[in-house]
């Protein structure tokens, strides 16, 4: 339903016929009002409430409270509408690292009816240039140390860019009142757009409704989590990827409780942090937490109660070293841009160690063939999965399509259910190897390779080969960079033909001192495939 001044959101959605099912909207707590700002849940009520002074946002260098966060949000979205002519649904990009300012403009954006694009801190003009032009976006805000970037974009639609710390909107907000009447939003009036990846071309986009947003804090952490207002949230993800909102802003703020914030995290600070506040909750990928369990003797986590891991599927070694070395188990989960956040996941008591989990509260998944029949338990194929949030591309008919199947949402993952409904994650659609006529999972050799002593980082990739179709090819980082002979090339093929079937052996091995990575610690494989060493 539209009620934007700019509807050109609304007006890109795909035909209502295109939409996903949304399951479980009988349950009570996935059941909203007709008109619905997700800010008041998440922010304004805390204030009504009296909790305006319990700390929402810590930093190394900085505490905020609830009304800390209030307040800046509202002279910010004053600024907005009073002068930066700002109209509802126009499209808003954040380019920050994650900080207390860059969660201020977030909350503002949405009080002020606009629609946010949040950014990777890492992203080019060019790269900028395509989201702000495909999303028809009009204002920018961005963190002054970033900003380099940001005025090499060139585009017809961007009217106006803000910078803030030591820029001009703190001095455009100095004056203005701290209370703000938010836009009256519809529960499904576009909140943010997000945007998947590839950032050159013609990259998707993919909406989400206020109702989306309020879903999955209800969803996740209620299952997995058991969130109270006492609980200090951290992490490594960037604000601008939904994995990173969801775990540092959204649910932490929905209960109540604090987040941290590293505005560049590393396996250390992130330790560190965990040690000197506390920290009871911590999201980051499995490439972190492989390397956090090789330092974690040297801090006190003892307040650590929950850890998260996503992005990409988490090894069974990971999970075991973490879980030996601490005696805290990893929830892992998957989740999507397009379906905004995790929807299989686990708890504590419903564990299967290397197993994604069960679908969480409010979805359905189930395992399909080519033709979209569910296939026997054990057997692999495509995840399909439906529920209180779903795929909308906006001006892409031809991905939705693609995307959302009767109903279903079709991630492009290969997983396989077993008798006690947990699914078990085998590949990427594009990872999976066909070499001789064999299927090999590409994260199947990967498990056992991080299981060879000598061994701290792989990533596994199909490359062409005349002879067998597609050959597989490792990229190895060892622990002592000097043993990277030909002769441990040949040890470490020898060695997996003694501890998995020989068919699957990587016949080629690159060593090297890096794997390319995105912001969120997810290896680039794509990169490796097109020649990356």
């Amino acid at each position: 339903m539209k009620n934007y001044q700019d509807n050109f959101a609304h007006d890109n959605l795909p035909n209502q016929d295109l939409h996903p099912d949304c399951a479980f909207l009988d349950l009570q707590q996935f059941q909203h009002p007709e008109m619905l700002n997700c800010v008041e849940k998440l922010l304004d009520n805390h204030i009504k409430e009296g909790r305006g002074n319990n700390i929402c946002i810590r930093t190394f260098t900085e505490t905020w409270t609830y009304q800390d966060l209030f307040e800046k949000a509202n002279q910010i979205a004053h600024v907005l509408v009073d002068d930066l002519g700002l109209k509802s649904g126009n499209r808003v990009l954040i380019r920050s690292a994650n900080n207390p300012m860059m969660v201020a403009c977030w909350f503002a954006i949405l009080k002020a009816g606009g629609i946010v694009v949040a950014t990777m801190p890492l992203l080019r003009s060019k790269e900028l240039t395509t989201i702000i032009d495909c999303a028809e976006i009009s204002h920018a805000f961005c963190d002054s140390d970033l900003s380099e970037e940001m005025n090499l974009v060139s585009s017809k639609f961007l009217k106006k860019i803000s910078f803030f710390r030591n820029g001009d909107l703190e001095k455009l907000m100095r004056f203005k009142p701290k209370t703000f009447n938010n836009f009256h939003s519809k529960s499904d009036s576009v909140a943010l757009i997000g945007f998947t990846s590839g950032t050159t071309g013609l990259p998707k986009m993919t909406a989400h409704y206020h109702k989306d947003i309020l879903n999955i804090c209800e969803a996740f952490p209620n299952y997995s989590l058991q969130p109270t207002e006492n609980d200090i949230f951290i992490g490594s993800p960037p604000l601008g990827f939904t994995f990173g909102l969801g775990g540092l802003v959204l649910f932490p703020m929905y209960f109540g409780a604090s987040t941290f914030l590293i505005e560049k995290p590393s396996p250390d600070l992130l330790l560190k942090a965990i040690e000197e506040y506390k920290i009871t909750i911590c999201f980051t990928a499995p490439t972190a937490w492989r390397i956090i369990t090789t330092k974690v003797n040297d801090f006190d986590i003892s307040s650590l109660r929950k850890c998260i891991s996503a992005g990409e599927t988490l090894p069974l070694k990971v999970w075991q070293d973490w879980f030996d070395a601490t005696g805290l188990k990893i929830i892992d989960g998957i989740g999507a841009t397009e379906m905004l956040h995790i929807f299989i996941s686990s708890n504590d008591s419903t564990m299967k160690p290397g197993a994604t989990g069960k679908a969480i509260t409010g979805y359905e998944a189930k395992v399909i063939d080519s033709k979209g029949n569910e296939v026997p338990r054990n057997q692999i194929g495509r995840l399909a999965v439906k529920g209180i949030t779903g795929c909308k591309y906006l001006k892409r008919e031809e991905k939705q399509i693609e995307y959302v199947q009767k109903g279903w949402n079709i991630t492009g993952d290969i997983f396989r259910q077993d008798e006690d409904d947990y699914f078990w994650f085998v590949a990427r659609g594009d990872d999976m190897i066909i070499s001789s006529g064999y299927n090999i999972a590409a994260i199947e050799v990967e498990s056992v390779l991080l299981t060879h002593s000598a061994i701290l980082e792989c990533a596994v990739v199909g490359l062409p080969d005349d002879e067998r179709g597609m050959l597989v090819c490792a990229y190895i980082i060892l622990k002592e960079n000097a043993k990277a002979t030909d002769e441990m090339k040949l040890a470490i093929q020898h060695w997996f033909k003694q501890v998995a079937a020989p068919y699957k052996y990587p016949r080629a091995i690159h060593f090297v001192e890096e794997l390319p990575k995105t912001e969120t610690g997810k290896i680039q494989r794509f990169k490796l495939k097109n020649n990356y060493i």
